[in-house]
């Protein structure tokens, strides 16, 4: 669905039996990106924003979303699972009983033009919430790679290029879902950090030095 700022008209975009979600606007206001399970597996599909002219991006096993765009509209980024084996297996029951269990996430990009899935990490790890700076060469990402078996997540930054990965937060617990400012000075993300019960979740927000 669709909505003004305060909830208003809403208007219905997709019609499926099955889950469609996860989607956000290009900067531009001209496409969204969406999660929907319609094909039988969890994949990404571009549409206008009317919901016409759906069109699927990804199509390999595994779930593909949270996807988001580049500030220029021209690329996404987004994490995905790409199981084999006994896991493939193991995933596809799960997805039948309409459940999902992701340990093991990597990201990709995509140019909107070629449309060629291009993977960023290979480290193992639950690498997501990626977010694109708005210099178009960096990504910022939350992942446990440094406790891969455990939840202590982490915000990191990728180079496109280099695949150089650097680390923001060290924080012995959950920091997620981060994003920039357009202009990029200032950066919001989830935190368990000064929680006054196990698992509480807030949001911050921070000047953000490159």
């Amino acid at each position: 669905f669709s909505a003004g700022p305060g909830g208003e008209n809403p208007r219905r975009l997709t019609d499926t039996d099955n889950y469609d979600a996860e989607a956000v606007y290009s900067p531009q206001g001209d496409r969204i990106v969406f999660t929907s399970l319609r094909s039988g597996d969890l994949e990404l599909y571009l549409m206008n924003p009317d919901g016409s002219d759906v069109q699927q991006l990804t199509r390999q096993p595994g779930y593909d979303g949270g996807a988001f765009f580049s500030l220029d509209g021209q690329w996404i980024v987004w994490r995905a699972s790409r199981p084999t084996g006994k896991a493939l297996q193991d995933y596809r029951s799960l997805l039948k009983k309409g459940l999902i269990r992701p340990g093991k996430l990597e990201l990709y990009i995509m140019n909107l033009d070629d449309r060629v899935p291009v993977q960023l990490t290979a480290n193992g790890a639950a690498n997501f919430g990626p977010y694109w700076h708005p210099d178009g060469r960096h990504i910022i990402f939350s992942s446990n790679m440094h406790d891969p078996e455990g939840r202590n997540f982490d915000l990191y930054m990728i180079d496109i290029d280099s695949r150089d990965i650097e680390q923001l937060t060290r924080y012995e617990g959950f920091d997620g879902f981060p994003m920039f400012s357009h202009d990029g000075r200032q950066l919001v993300f989830a935190s368990n950090r000064r929680g006054k019960i196990r698992g509480e979740t807030n949001i911050f927000i921070t000047d953000f030095v490159p």
